[in-house]
């Protein structure tokens, strides 16, 4: 490996775990004072607290992901302009893109790090922390699993069984709720091709009633009627951030196992933002340092304008990807379409500064 490479390599690195250690303090510490009381009023022993902190890292690592990508980049580069490297490696003769290719090699290193914590670490680590954070601390057990496109829950005097096609409304498909007497044999059952919750109600349509009365079945079919379960919406728990509990095989894997149209674009849509969020940081990259070099000639050899700037940057990629996001999820594009048009576009117009700069 060239001199070169091996110097901006170990920059980069150098760098990179600096930022990730800083930020990952930083979060753990607002973290900490945020969820602290909670283990206390529960009871729960330090080693506990202890456990659930340091298994949350990797999750908080990989949230920051792309900022740690861009900002890595940024300072190697905004160091070597400001100690004077810079312009003695390119008086040289050293183009631009030699200079920056090592760095880029670095971020590709660093999101395939990233891309691997998800598919081995995360799924284990972060089903953990749930386990700790909604079952001991905050005192909820999940009352069901998820199934072949169907949710079945166990409430104080029933099971329940639907499909949730819209995470976001509280209206269920296929619908059938069902008690059991102590010989484990049906007393009742219930059933709807949709149920809503409208609190504190819940409104059932098209389906029957069937109930047990000295040894024989009734049935009662309607159309639309208002009913009471012992359950609300509200208990049945699903932990958060439940898909990152999948792996990145887990979530492609995923969409095929879909029954319904909208559930298999909810899944691909999930798949591919998960995988495009994980390698946000190199168009970032890409992008910013051209923007560190055009600030740098306008401004000055001073980080703490680049640095804000680039943060600037990273922030309004975070929201133009999530809203893409969110429109993928409307059904409003494609999902593939909204995974990648920021990596593009970004991509596209840094490619073109680079060379611009360069030339």
């Amino acid at each position: 490996m060239h001199l070169l490479t091996r110097y901006l390599l170990a920059q980069y690195t150098r760098h990179f775990l600096t930022l990730t250690v800083g930020f990952a303090a930083l979060y753990l510490l607002i973290d900490f004072f945020e969820k602290y009381d909670h283990f206390i009023d529960a009871g729960k022993p330090a080693s506990l607290v202890v456990q659930f902190f340091l298994l949350n890292i990797p999750f908080i690592i990989d949230q920051l992901s792309p900022i740690l990508i861009l900002l890595s980049g940024v300072v190697t580069l905004g160091l070597l302009n400001h100690n004077n490297e810079l312009l003695a490696l390119k008086a040289t003769g050293i183009p631009l893109r030699r200079i920056i290719r090592p760095i880029l090699i670095g971020s590709l290193i660093a999101a395939g790090l990233f891309l691997t914590a998800a598919q081995t670490i995360l799924p284990k680590t972060i089903a953990t922390t749930n386990d700790i954070w909604h079952e001991q601390v905050r005192g909820k057990v999940p009352l069901g699993i998820f199934r072949n496109g169907r949710y079945y829950y166990k409430g104080k005097e029933g099971f329940y069984s639907f499909q949730w096609p819209v995470k976001e409304k509280m209206i269920f498909k296929d619908f059938s709720y069902s008690t059991w007497d102590e010989n484990y044999n049906v007393k009742s059952m219930v059933v709807a091709s949709f149920a809503d919750w409208v609190p504190p109600r819940w409104i059932l349509k098209e389906g029957q009633i069937t109930t047990k009365e000295d040894g024989a079945f009734h049935v009662r079919s309607y159309r639309l009627i208002d009913y009471e379960f012992p359950e609300d919406p509200e208990d049945f728990l699903i932990p958060e951030y439940e898909s990152a509990e999948q792996s990145l095989t887990d979530l492609f894997f995923d969409i095929g196992r879909k029954e319904t149209v909208s559930e298999r674009l909810e899944a691909r849509v999930e798949a591919y933002s998960r995988l495009s969020y994980l390698l946000l940081g190199l168009p970032l990259l890409l992008l910013g340092l051209p923007i560190l070099m055009f600030s740098y000639q306008k401004w000055g050899k001073d980080l703490s304008i680049a640095i804000p700037i680039s943060c600037f940057m990273a922030f309004a990629a975070w929201g133009i990807w999530g809203a893409l996001q969110t429109f993928a999820k409307a059904g409003y594009l494609p999902p593939l379409s909204a995974a990648v048009a920021v990596h593009l576009v970004f991509s596209a117009i840094g490619v073109y500064l680079l060379r611009k700069l360069d030339s």
